[in-house]
C-alpha cells in the first residue's frame, strides 16, 4: 500500500474537534453535553446579515474577484479606518475564513524549513498552518502563574537563528484570553526591526475585551509597514463562524501580491459570505456594547465559579472568551475524554479542550484545560457543578490538588479580587 505524506503524517489532530466522536456517542446514549470546548458563540447573527442574503438577487452566483468583491473591501476600509486602522481596499485579501488568511500568510512569507516563533500555548492550528507551508514552529512559553504575558525579550532573543522569518502572536489570545499591551507591542515592533522579521498578528478577537482595556493593534506600530501581517475575521466578531470570511491585510505590496497568487489558485471566497459579513458592518454600534457586556458577565461568573473549585486555578482573561485553567488531573486528554465516555451527573456531562494540544511541547499543559464562556451564565452553573462533581470522581485526580497557591497565583486572585 502506497504512504502518505509526511506533511499528512505530522499534520496535528484539532485538540478542540478531535474528541467530537467521543460527544457524539455520549448524545446518542441519551446525555445532554454542555459545550465549553470550542469558541461557537451563541450571540445571534445579525438581522441584517441574515436579512442580506436572503433578499439577493443574484441570477447567477459568479465568481467574485479573487481578492474578494471591490464593493466589500471598500467597506471594510471604512470600517478599519473607524476603529484607527488606515489601510486601503488594495491592502486587504478576503480570505475564506481567518484560517486561509493565516496559511497565506504563512505560504507567502515562509519557505519551507524558515521558522516562525509563537508563544504557547497558541491556537493549535497555526502549527497544523506551519506544517502545510513546511515552516517549523518555534514555540517559547507563557505560563498560567504569570497570567500568560508575552514572554521576555530575552526568550525570543534565545531562538532567533538565521533561519527565523516571522513572530506570531494572537491578540486578545486564544486560548487564554491574554490582552497584550501597547508595551509589550511595542518591544515586539523593536525586535522584528532589529532581526528584519514579520509580525503576523491574529486579530480576530478585537471586538472582546473587558475591564476597559484597550485593544492595542499591529497596524498602529510606526515603522514597520514592511513588516506586520493582520489576520482578521468575521466569525466571533459577529457570530458568523460558518461564514468563511476573513481577511489578510498588510501595507506590504510584495506580501499582498504574493498572497493574491495564493487567491488566484482558490479561485475566491464565497459570494454569499461576502454579502452577509458586508451588510453585518452596517449594525449598530449597541451591537457590539451589548456584546461586550454579555461576555464580561459570563468571564466574571465563570471564572469565580472556577477558582472556587478546590485544586482549579485560573487567571483572569482581559479579552476574548476563553480562559485557561489548571486541574488537578494527571492527564486532561484522558480526562476530557472520560467526561465524555464515562462520566454524568442527572444524564449530563460537559466538553472541554485539552490544553497540551495549544502546546507545541506536548509535556505542557497536561494538567490544564481550555475553557469557552459562549453558555449563558444559567448553562455555565450547570457547567461547573459538573466539573467540580468530575473531579471529584476522576481517578487520575491527583494529590496536588491540596497544595497551596503558588506567589504568581497569589498576585493573580489579589488583581482579580
Amino acid at each position: 500500500m502506497p504512504s502518505i505524506s509526511q506533511r499528512g503524517i505530522i499534520m496535528p489532530s484539532s485538540p478542540i474537534r478531535k474528541l467530537v466522536p467521543y460527544s457524539d456517542d455520549a448524545k446518542a446514549r441519551g446525555l445532554r453535553v454542555f459545550h465549553l470546548n470550542i469558541g461557537q458563540p451563541d450571540i445571534l447573527t445579525p438581522e441584517v446579515a441574515l436579512n442580506a442574503v436572503r433578499e439577493a438577487k443574484i441570477p447567477i452566483v459568479e465568481y467574485s474577484n479573487s481578492a474578494g468583491m471591490p464593493e466589500y473591501r471598500r467597506k471594510l476600509s471604512k470600517y478599519y479606518q473607524s476603529v484607527g486602522i488606515n489601510i486601503t481596499p488594495d491592502q486587504m485579501l478576503v480570505t475564506c475564513g481567518g484560517s486561509e488568511a493565516v496559511l497565506f500568510a504563512f505560504m507567502s512569507c515562509l519557505d519551507p524549513l524558515d521558522e516562525i516563533i509563537v508563544p504557547e500555548p497558541f491556537y493549535a492550528n497555526y502549527e497544523a498552518f506551519a506544517a502545510a507551508a513546511g515552516a517549523c514552529v518555534v514555540p517559547i512559553t507563557s505560563t498560567i502563574e504569570n497570567g500568560f504575558t508575552l514572554p521576555s525579550i530575552e526568550e525570543f532573543e534565545k531562538v532567533i537563528t538565521n533561519k527565523t522569518k516571522a513572530i506570531m502572536i494572537c491578540n486578545p489570545n486564544n486560548p487564554t484570553g491574554y490582552l497584550y499591551s501597547e508595551q509589550e507591542m511595542n518591544q515586539l515592533r523593536d525586535l522584528i526591526i532589529k532581526h528584519d522579521l514579520f509580525l503576523i498578528c491574529d486579530e480576530v478577537y478585537r471586538e472582546f475585551c473587558y475591564d476597559g482595556a484597550q485593544y492595542f493593534s499591529s497596524m498602529y506600530l510606526k515603522g514597520v509597514d514592511d513588516n506586520v501581517i493582520m489576520v482578521d475575521s468575521v466569525s466571533k466578531r459577529y457570530s458568523e463562524c460558518g461564514l468563511r470570511i476573513g481577511l489578510l491585510a498588510s501595507r506590504n505590496k510584495a506580501v499582498i501580491s504574493s498572497a493574491l497568487k495564493l487567491a488566484q489558485a482558490r479561485l475566491c471566497p464565497p459570494t454569499f459570505g461576502q454579502i452577509a459579513a458586508m451588510a453585518s458592518l452596517d449594525v449598530p454600534e449597541e451591537y457590539f456594547r451589548d456584546m461586550n457586556q454579555e461576555y464580561c458577565k459570563r468571564r466574571n461568573f465563570l471564572l469565580d465559579g472556577l477558582n472556587k473549585i478546590p485544586g482549579v486555578y485560573s487567571p483572569m482573561p482581559r479579552g476574548a472568551f476563553y480562559t485557561v485553567a489548571r486541574l488537578p488531573i494527571d492527564d486532561s486528554d484522558k480526562f476530557c475524554k472520560w467526561l465524555l465516555a464515562d462520566f454524568s451527573y442527572n444524564n449530563q456531562t460537559v466538553m472541554l479542550a485539552p490544553a497540551a494540544g495549544f502546546y507545541s511541547n506536548r509535556t505542557l499543559g497536561r494538567n490544564e484545560v481550555r475553557i469557552a464562556y459562549t453558555l449563558k451564565c444559567e448553562d455555565l452553573a450547570i457547567a461547573l457543578d459538573l466539573l467540580a462533581r468530575a473531579l471529584k470522581q476522576y481517578p487520575g485526580r491527583t494529590p496536588e490538588s491540596g497544595s497551596p497557591l503558588t506567589e504568581g497565583e497569589k498576585r493573580m486572585r489579589t488583581m482579580r479580587d
